[in-house]
């Protein structure tokens, strides 16, 4: 098929919708989160693409591209790195790096908080707000537009919020709000 009919998709089309970075509003990141891009970006530049281009030279010069597995792949591969590189770079570019630290004393939820909420069956929960490229909700790191970070911003200790959830409206009582450094570490 001629490239004149295949659209090269743009790098957020590719990206699941709780990725995606609601139009006109900034990149939060905190700085351990934009340290995880910066290495994942300069592993991908300096690292893997060189290599990768070594064998896509070599697997070229062996003659047949059109049944050469090395080239196709290679070639593939590439594109893909060269794909996230466009994209971390446009999200650094993007990123307002927000220290959780320098809040210090904060009685309010903002973003790189670390609350404690209690849930309507008394059990408590911690999450951090964290940038949208930085969430894992399994390991209570959340995203500032996420509906429970939405729902939790400017509460203060004591406060009851209203999480809208599949089945109904659950209350959650804020029972701590501090702010510290954020680890990713798994």
């Amino acid at each position: 098929m001629s490239k004149a009919f295949v659209k090269e998709s743009d790098d957020e089309e590719d990206l699941e919708p709780a990725q995606q970075l609601p139009s006109g509003l900034k990149n939060y990141l905190t700085p351990s989160g934009y340290q995880r891009l910066r290495d994942e970006l300069d592993h991908l530049w300096k690292v893997e693409r060189p290599d990768l281009v070594k064998t896509v030279a070599w697997a070229a010069s062996n003659g047949d591209r059109s049944e050469n597995g090395d080239y196709i792949y290679g070639k593939k591969r590439l594109r893909e790195i060269d794909r996230r590189i466009r994209f971390l770079s446009k999200r650094m570019d993007n990123a307002e790096v927000v220290d959780p630290v320098q809040r210090g004393n904060c009685d309010q939820v903002f973003f790189g908080a670390t609350v404690t909420v209690c849930g309507e069956d008394g059990a408590e929960r911690v999450y951090s707000i964290v940038g949208v490229d930085e969430a894992a909700p399994g390991r209570g790191l959340i995203s500032w537009v996420s509906p429970l970070a939405r729902a939790l911003l400017k509460a203060r200790k004591d406060d009851v919020v209203m999480l809208r959830i599949p089945g109904g409206i659950e209350e959650l009582v804020v029972v701590e709000i501090a702010y510290r450094s954020i680890s990713f570490t798994a």
